[in-house]
């Protein structure tokens, strides 16, 4: 006889998933929870209910939830700056062209999910291992916008990099407005391209 409820719930196909298969079903589970239910719901007993596992199974990835926030914190990065390169890579684009495809494409990466990171950021507060995380994905930031920015400016390499931290801070400020409700993504996106056009003393107008 079926299990038609099990059908009906959709849960996962009973075969053994890889390591690093279950380890990406697992992130991806518990961002559908905080998604869903906030960043105060996700634990690794409900991880486990969500993603049809065993405790056991679920700590064999993540030892305890501050080392499962840490994992999903990284994964969002790393998913928005994946989703960033991917926006980049236009080939090369002239001067205005590249301030524009710049400023859109790390606002909208960056409010992708954003919610979700910052609230995965702050559960994590008084981790003394967020500190040291923000700043390498900070440090990851600046060195995409040094490389696309790098063809257009002829700055040298430190005042380049300065320009671009600052550029970096800007933006995430920006994307957090939106996130917000305080200014729309269109309002962001210009504003943004604004304020890098005028970093690299190009010849954009108000």
């Amino acid at each position: 006889m079926t299990d038609t409820t099990t059908a009906r719930q959709g849960d996962p196909p009973k075969r053994r998933l890889s390591w690093q298969a279950r380890h990406q079903d697992l992130l991806e589970k518990g961002l559908s929870i905080v998604r869903e239910n906030g960043v105060d719901a996700l634990t690794l007993g409900t991880l486990a209910q969500r993603a049809g596992v065993s405790k056991p199974v679920v700590y064999d990835h993540f030892d305890t939830r501050s080392a499962l926030l840490t994992a999903l914190y990284r994964w969002i990065d790393a998913e928005r700056k994946r989703a960033f390169q991917e926006g980049m890579a236009q080939g090369d684009l002239a001067y205005e062209p590249t301030i524009d495809a710049l400023s859109s494409t790390y606002i909208r990466c960056a409010t992708d999910a954003s919610g979700e990171f910052f609230a995965i950021g702050a559960a994590m507060t008084g981790n003394e291992e967020r500190s040291r995380i923000y700043r390498e994905l900070v440090d990851t930031g600046v060195e995409m916008f040094e490389a696309v920015l790098r063809p257009h400016v002829r700055l040298p390499d430190p005042e380049l990099q300065r320009l671009c931290i600052g550029l970096v801070g800007a933006g995430e400020s920006l994307s957090t407005s939106v996130l917000e409700g305080a200014t729309t993504e269109a309002e962001a996106i210009a504003t943004f391209s604004r304020l890098i056009g005028r970093a690299m003393g190009g010849p954009l107008s108000d």
